[in-house]
Formats: structure tokens, C-alpha cells, sequence
């Protein structure tokens, strides 16, 4: 591509240095650039993927480094901050501008609403084209968000990003908490979104639709040109290369190693023969010692080579291993919950069915935002009251393991191993630490209290008590268990649950992670208090 048709950098990171007041380091020395068009940014949880996106919103400054941005900014964090008394004028981020309309409208003459209105004189007729699209009018501007579900308040919250056409947007994991309808909604504005977006996603089907792909991966960001499966696809072809490097490189050093061995060898040998010849007065001790130093000379200079050798091949093994990945993968020994075929776990029930989970079956539990899945986890989980006109059920074993969406069962001042003894006291320190490595939760994290662990370990604390729990669980339920999740974690729990023997009911608008676990049965909710059954 010329530079003519380049894509221009409309954000550009320079040396960007962030610590939190603790003193843990976010972020040190990243460069890199978000060119005009969509990128899409990845990267393990605790890679600094939120925290870079608020230092260049400007909702953080960094220690060192600075942050070039062409235009104004726009932001979408991961959780909405919803007061009880915001309004859908406020989450798209115009109610001041309203205000201001209103009373000029109203005679005002005041320069300050001038100002604010600026030149968004027809801020109402655009809002209302936008609000259509989403189900809404202007005639729900004032309406109060708590009434309206957690997916439809972000899609109210990125229409207002739309309005504002700022030159950058950037969006946090926009689409946790969205139903398929809402997330297909969010993808038709995402491929017409003016300027420069800039997402951060675990959503495999929402990366597809990027133009770049953007990695913070030990500290450095690199962009490829592409969507993230050919990201994917150039990652795993370069990784088998570094692999194959590393390997070719570990066989040189071997083989440098194994000379020098030699050398040393035939250097000892000819030493101990000069030596004897000497002490047997073979030659004049003159010329012995001639030989002798001529002898040592020639012995260092080899050494010198052969050392030198050595360490150019190290220097390549160490190079070679700093391309090589260590993305590693969960290997856990998960206990037989002993699941019959014929055993009823559960049961779920609307007006006119009932439906059975029944064995080692895996159920998936979909819906519309605001059909109530959630609600109804909580009700079979904690015996709560039914929702009147709401589907309802009763679990039929007491061995149940659930995992919230907000991981908010932990014991905050207990260590990972701590935590996990409360489920199964059985087992040994030793046992459990074991474990924990095996879910990649290692060294002084495991001795840490949860409250002081990063996102990633305490969702690993929380899975690790979910499945090693004594006896163990034969229903597990999880409501949205991908969310805020990095696409490495994702793989990685559906590799846990897919050595899970026992039944899964699952609430999860992730198609991929449904079909890595091996969803067999869809369950529908409807916004009338009806259940669906379908096959996955």
C-alpha cells in the first residue's frame, strides 16, 4: 500500500508509562498507534487493556510518556454508572444540551446556552432517528434508565456516542450483557461507525468485524492489518516458526557446548603427554619449555573461540525463546461427580410446561435482555419467591456448584487456598496448591488474600472452587461466566468444562463458548413468561 493510501494514526502512544497508587506497574514504556478505521484490541486480563483506553480518554495521566490524539475523544467503559435518577437523555449524553435548547426556546437569552447547544440545533430530530433504530423516540428522552434492561441501557449509551461523532471512539467490552438481537444491532453500527473506533472485546464474532487487530502482549502493543481471525492464523504460523527456531537454536548450543567439552578433553590429553615427556627427558628442558608456552598460547586461543562459540549460540537460544509464547492451557483432574444418565437435577416450569435437566446434559438458557435468566438462576440457586407471570423450577440435588456473574462468593480475606478448603477441607494444601497451578494460579498468588488478586485470579479462585468442590457438584450453573474474560480465559474455562462430567446449565449470549461445551439443549425465555425448547 503507498503511503498516499495509508491509514492515518489518530492515536498515538508515546513511552506511555501508568502505575496505580500501590505502586504496581499498568503499563511501562508502551508505543504504538490506532489508525483511522476499526481496531480491535486484545490481550490477557491484567494486560492494562482498560487502563490504556482511560489514559487516552483522559480519565487517567501517565507518570511518564504521553498520549497524541487527533480529535475529540469519545468512551464507553465496561460498566455503565446508572444513578437511580439518570435519564435516556442522559446516558446518550445530551440532556445538558436539551437543557439548554429548552430555554432558549423558552426565551432565554444567556450565552452560556448558546455555547452549549453549539451547533447542535437539531440534536432532538437526530436523536430520535437514532432512538428508532433501537426501539426507542424521543419520547423515551426522559425516561428513567432503571427501566430498561442492563443490554438496552448500553446500546442507549453507544447510540450516544454516535451523536456526539467524535473523531475517537473507544468502547470496553461492549457487548457483555447484550442478548443476539442487541449484539447484531451493535455489529450494524460498528461496520458504519465514522472516524476511529477502537473496541476491546472478547467477542470473536464482533472482532470479525474489525480492520485491524491490536495485541498488548508483555508490555508492547504490535497491530496487524486484519480481523482477529487472521490475526489468529498469522500467530499461530509464527509461533510454530519461533518454535522451530527455538529448538534448531537449543541443538547449536548443544553442539557448541559438546566441542568445547572435546576441546578441553584433547587440551588435557596433550598437556599430560607434554608433561610426561619432559619429566622423562625426552627433549632438552629449553625447547620443552618453548613448547610448553607455545602450547598454552595456542590452548587459550582455542578457548577464546570455542567460548566465544558458546555464547553466540546462547545469545541465539535467548532470542529464539523470547519469540516462543507462554500462553499456556488448564490440565485439571476434576473429580467423577457420578451423574445416571436417568437422574432429574432439576426442574424448570412456565404456565404450561415443565422441563427436566436430567443426566449429564448440558442446557444453554437464552433470552431477550430482560426476560429474566438471571433472576431465574437466582431463584433455583438461593430458593427465592417465583416472579409472578415468570418461569420458575426447583433443583433436585443439593450438590450444586453456581458461579455469579460477579464472583462475589469469595471469602475476600482467605487465600486461593484458603477458599478452596472451605469447599473441599478433605483435601491437602499441598492438593489444592497443585490444583491451582494447574488452573495457571501460581506461586505467591495463591498465598495472597482474594481481595489484593487481579480480575483473571479471582475468577480462577472462583472456578477452582466450583470444580473441586467435596463432594462434587453434579449441576453446575453459570450465568454469563464469559464476561470480562480475555479470549485466552474463555478458551481456557471451556477446556475445564468441557473434563466436567456432570450437567451445565448455562446463561450465556456467547455462541462459540456454547459450542465448546457442548451445549445439547437450548432453553428460550420470551418476553411473556413462556419457555422455548429448541435444539442447539
Amino acid at each position: 500500500m503507498s503511503a498516499k493510501n495509508s491509514p492515518k494514526s489518530a492515536v498515538t502512544l508515546h513511552d506511555l508509562t501508568f502505575a496505580w497508587p500501590d505502586g504496581s506497574v499498568a503499563l511501562a514504556g508502551v508505543n504504538g498507534t490506532f489508525t483511522t478505521g476499526r481496531t480491535g484490541l486484545i490481550g490477557r486480563n491484567g494486560a492494562g487493556k482498560s487502563t490504556l483506553l482511560r489514559l487516552i480518554a483522559g480519565e487517567l495521566h501517565p507518570g511518564a510518556g504521553h498520549v497524541d490524539v487527533t480529535g475529540e475523544v469519545g468512551y464507553l467503559p465496561q460498566t455503565l454508572t446508572l444513578r437511580h435518577g439518570t435519564t435516556v437523555a442522559d446516558l446518550l449524553g445530551i440532556q445538558s444540551t436539551l437543557d439548554a435548547l429548552h430555554a432558549i426556546e423558552s426565551g432565554a437569552v444567556d450565552e452560556h446556552h448558546f455555547d452549549a447547544v453549539g451547533d447542535d440545533w437539531d440534536i432532538e430530530s437526530r436523536a430520535d432517528e437514532a432512538l428508532h433504530q433501537i426501539g426507542f423516540s424521543a419520547a423515551d428522552l426522559g425516561r428513567r434508565v432503571t427501566e430498561v434492561s442492563g443490554g438496552e441501557a448500553m446500546l442507549i449509551a453507544i447510540t450516544g456516542l454516535r451523536l456526539r461523532r467524535t473523531a475517537v471512539t473507544l468502547l470496553d467490552e461492549p457487548t457483555n450483557n447484550l442478548d443476539r438481537s442487541t449484539r447484531a444491532q451493535l455489529t450494524q453500527f460498528v461496520d458504519q461507525w465514522p472516524g476511529t473506533l477502537v473496541v476491546v472485546s472478547h467477542d470473536l464474532e464482533l472482532l470479525e468485524h474489525m480492520e485491524h487487530t491490536a495485541e498488548l502482549y508483555g508490555g508492547a502493543l504490535t497491530t496487524f492489518g486484519g480481523p482477529y481471525s487472521a490475526w489468529k492464523e498469522h500467530q499461530e504460523r509464527d509461533q510454530s516458526a519461533a518454535v522451530q527456531a527455538a529448538r534448531s537454536a537449543q541443538q547449536t548450543l548443544r553442539a557448541e557446548k559438546r566441542q568445547r567439552v572435546e576441546a578441553e578433553t584433547k587440551l588435557a590429553r596433550r598437556e599430560r603427554t607434554a608433561r610426561k615427556t619432559a619429566r622423562d627427558g625426552g627433549i632438552p628442558k629449553i625447547l620443552a619449555g618453548n613448547r610448553a608456552s607455545r602450547a598454552q598460547v595456542s590452548a587459550g586461543a582455542l578457548r577464546g573461540t570455542l567460548d566465544d562459540k558458546v555464547q553466540v549460540a546462547q545469545a541465539l537460544v535467548d532470542a529464539a525463546d523470547a519469540r516462543v509464547r507462554d500462553d499456556e492451557h488448564i490440565h485439571l483432574t476434576l473429580p467423577d461427580p457420578d451423574v445416571p444418565r436417568g437422574r432429574d437435577l432439576a426442574e424448570l416450569r412456565d404456565g404450561d410446561r415443565t422441563l427436566v435437566i436430567r443426566g449429564p446434559e448440558r442446557v444453554a438458557l437464552a433470552g431477550g435482555n430482560g426476560t429474566g435468566k438471571s433472576t431465574l438462576l437466582h431463584h433455583l440457586v438461593q430458593g427465592t419467591e417465583p416472579v409472578p407471570g415468570r418461569p420458575h423450577g426447583r433443583l433436585l440435588t443439593e450438590r450444586v456448584g453456581f458461579l455469579p456473574q460477579r464472583l462475589d462468593g469469595l471469602d475476600e480475606q482467605a487465600d486461593a487456598i484458603g477458599n478452596v478448603q472451605a469447599v473441599a477441607p478433605a483435601l491437602s494444601a499441598g492438593t489444592i496448591r497443585n490444583q491451582l497451578a494447574r488452573l495457571l494460579l501460581r506461586g505467591d498468588s495463591t498465598g495472597r488474600p482474594v481481595s489484593t488478586l487481579s480480575g483473571g485470579e479471582r475468577f480462577r479462585v472462583a472456578l477452582a472452587r466450583l470444580l473441586l468442590a467435596e463432594p462434587p457438584a453434579q449441576l453446575l450453573i453459570l450465568d454469563e461466566p464469559t464476561n470480562n474474560l480475555d479470549i485466552t480465559s474463555v478458551e481456557q474455562l471451556a477446556e475445564a468444562l468441557d473434563a466436567y462430567r456432570g450437567a451445565l446449565l448455562v446463561v450465556s449470549h456467547d455462541a462459540a463458548f456454547l459450542g465448546r461445551i457442548g451445549v445439547t439443549t437450548v432453553v428460550e425465555l420470551d418476553g411473556h413468561g413462556h419457555m422455548h425448547q429448541r435444539p442447539s
